[in-house]
């Protein structure tokens, strides 16, 4: 070669050794490359395209791509300068997949190339891919398992029997399930024990407290996004909520909280079983059943407007009503002993509650329902210096009100005060999970400052 006519880069090297450094890199791409100048002569292929497509360098190069490859959509990119992703092609027995792109210098086009990949490559990738998705789907399962099942409910026996023999049949099926009950009453507890009692027991059991996600950002967490669709988004996007209970079950408490317009997409995806993430264009088929619940009377959210009918009837294909704990004041003391039982081995104290205090729990109104028993409860153990529960280990404004209806005419405005805000406060946290943020809605919710939320906390010794 003559040296003296080798053109000089700015940086000082040969264009002809970055070409010739350009041309092995590209050699050694294990995807099959074209690459055509802006008159449509082929300027390079490498071993790859050749091992897919059949044809050789000396079929091919310095000739016009048309000539060889009559059906080459090459020449279209050169035209219109778009690009072409995943598109299939097929020259005789031949089967494979290309992306075309053009090759832009100082914004003018000079060129374009092609990358392929052959059909059983492809076939592979898809089936690493689906073991990958079915080893997540796995591991989410085992993240998201459910831990309740009926033998732990308490009152099994008693006033929850036939709720319980209810709930054992409807599990057996894949309809949906709508339980109603008030706060504070297991409403999730029945969830997750009807999921371990179904033929789903070991996929994943997802909860969502549709009560608790902004309405700005519930749309996402139920079916997640694409990548890009809004700013702050997530690079690679993010996999939704009813993707993740594939193949499981889905809890949505608190339905009656979901939007109008949330409601239509949702009902949408229970009758279609797909879903459809935001800023996507490809619709993606679930295997998910949806147990849902609520504290409100649905069908007074109807006749306000509040509340798709259409969605009510598609839910309410199998209902479970709970009653609450003042309907079934025999499971007070099962209930009391199972909380002791577990502060026992907590604390290596044997501890007991005497018949009289017993009586004053049985008799009152409970309106937090189980948690408000065992917020209860807790107080007591914390208050008591022996194994020992007595009526003077409670709250005072329990003390203080024996009637399960109402209070005691000898009660100063303090007591009825505290008792009141007591039952508004436990009735509330019935709603949240213990976290900052929950918090701090709770906080808004009651109208408080969360110092505030923590000092009424303290102060009725709820552990919350």
């Amino acid at each position: 070669m003559n040296t003296s006519k080798i053109r000089k880069r700015s940086d000082g090297h040969s264009i002809e050794t970055n070409s010739e450094w350009l041309k092995s890199v590209l050699l050694s791409i294990h995807d099959g490359v074209l690459v055509i100048d802006k008159e449509g002569i082929v300027k390079l292929i490498n071993p790859e395209y050749t091992r897919i497509t059949g044809v050789t360098a000396e079929q091919i190069i310095g000739k016009p791509l048309k000539e060889v490859r009559a059906n080459a959509q090459l020449i279209e990119v050169l035209k219109d300068r778009r690009e072409r992703v995943g598109i299939y092609r097929k020259e005789g027995e031949v089967e494979y997949v290309v992306d075309m792109a053009p090759i832009f210098v100082d914004n003018e086009i000079v060129g374009a190339v092609s990358i392929c990949k052959g059909l059983t490559e492809v076939h592979k990738l898809v089936q690493q891919l689906k073991r990958d998705r079915d080893h997540l789907q796995k591991q989410i399962g085992s993240i998201h398992q459910a831990k309740y099942t009926f033998d732990q409910i308490i009152g099994a026996d008693g006033g929850l029997f036939n709720v319980i023999q209810i709930a054992k049949k409807i599990a057996k099926s894949d309809l949906p399930i709508l339980i109603s009950g008030e706060s504070g009453t297991g409403k999730e507890l029945f969830a997750q024990s009807i999921h371990n009692e179904s033929q789903r027991a070991k996929g994943p059991f997802i909860p969502v407290n549709c009560a608790t996600i902004p309405a700005s950002l519930i749309e996402s967490e139920l079916f997640g996004y694409e990548e890009g669709s809004f700013t702050n988004s997530k690079k690679g996007g993010k996999i939704g909520l009813f993707e993740m209970a594939n193949g499981g079950t889905i809890f949505l408490d608190e339905i009656g909280e979901l939007s109008y317009e949330l409601q239509a997409k949702f009902l949408r995806v229970l009758e279609e079983q797909t879903i459809r993430k935001i800023g996507g264009t490809r619709v993606e088929n679930i295997d998910v059943r949806v147990i849902a619940a609520t504290n409100r009377d649905l069908n007074q959210l109807i006749d306000k407007g509040m509340f798709r009918e259409d969605l009510f009837y598609r839910l309410n294909v199998l209902r479970l009503m709970i009653p609450p704990l003042r309907e079934r004041r025999a499971d007070i003391p099962k209930i009391i002993d199972h909380i002791l039982f577990n502060r026992s081995n907590d604390k290596h104290v044997n501890y007991t509650i005497n018949q009289e205090t017993l009586n004053l729990l049985q008799s009152l109104k409970w309106s937090g329902n189980v948690r408000e028993l065992k917020n209860t409860i807790e107080f007591a153990v914390c208050l008591s210096d022996t194994s020992d529960i007595k009526e003077k280990h409670l709250p005072e404004f329990i003390r203080n009100n024996r009637n399960e209806t109402n209070i005691n005419s000898n009660a100063t405005l303090k007591e009825i005060t505290e008792r009141a805000e007591y039952e508004q406060l436990t009735s509330v946290l019935a709603e949240y999970d213990n976290s900052l943020e929950e918090k701090k809605e709770i906080s808004q919710k009651l109208g408080i400052s969360i110092a505030t939320l923590y000092n009424k906390l303290k102060k009725y010794g709820i552990d919350f």
